[in-house]
């Protein structure tokens, strides 16, 4: 009886250094929760900014064929206005030829159809001349887009420096590895804030 009083007396005493153990080990290795909710706010971070680079890349794209098509729409036109261009110098040369001896209203319908080629090629040059502006407005645009990609990606890669320092620090527990994953995370929020404030 004496035996079992003393077996139970040291159970109860290796329970509680046990649970003393396991106390101090949390209290120790408390700070590694706060590791892993900022390896989870970093992680849902680097995910909005390669979502974000993402869309830049793809109005990238679609500002350069933006871009491509109007300057198409010009080239037709320009092409259009020299073939106006080439019937009105065949108007003008009969127009001149037609002064040397032909009836007046000859002349005059000569002078109208002229006239009319210089009107219609004043129009299609002004058609050309605004598409040829909303190509550079594109490229303009395209240009931003592919910086803000840019930009987007190293804000990503920052993330993802930060999120690896984490995961390190989680496997050997040092403190200081956690500390130096806040720079870069920190830096990456900072220029993220700055980039979406931009557009």
């Amino acid at each position: 009886m004496i035996d079992d009083l003393a077996e139970l007396k040291d159970l109860v005493a290796a329970i509680k250094a046990d649970h003393q153990a396991q106390k101090d080990k949390e209290k120790r290795d408390g700070w590694t929760k706060y590791v892993s909710l900022w390896m989870i706010i970093l992680a849902v971070c680097a995910a909005f900014a390669t979502q974000k680079g993402a869309g830049f890349s793809s109005a990238t794209i679609k500002q350069l064929n933006e871009a491509t098509f109007n300057q198409a729409l010009a080239s037709d036109q320009w092409s259009f206005f020299q073939a106006k261009g080439i019937k009105q110098s065949l108007y003008e040369r009969d127009l001149e030829k037609a002064g040397k001896g032909s009836a007046p209203a000859m002349d005059s319908a000569l002078l109208a159809k002229v006239r009319k080629y210089d009107s219609d090629k004043k129009d299609i040059s002004n058609q050309a001349k605004a598409f040829e502006e909303k190509r550079d407005q594109a490229r303009i645009g395209s240009t931003r887009s592919a910086d803000l990609a840019r930009q987007m990606g190293l804000v990503t890669t920052l993330f993802q420096i930060a999120i690896a320092l984490g995961g390190v620090c989680m496997v050997v527990k040092k403190k200081s590895l956690w500390l130096a994953s806040m720079v870069p995370g920190v830096a990456a929020a900072l220029q993220l804030i700055a980039i979406l404030s931009r557009t």
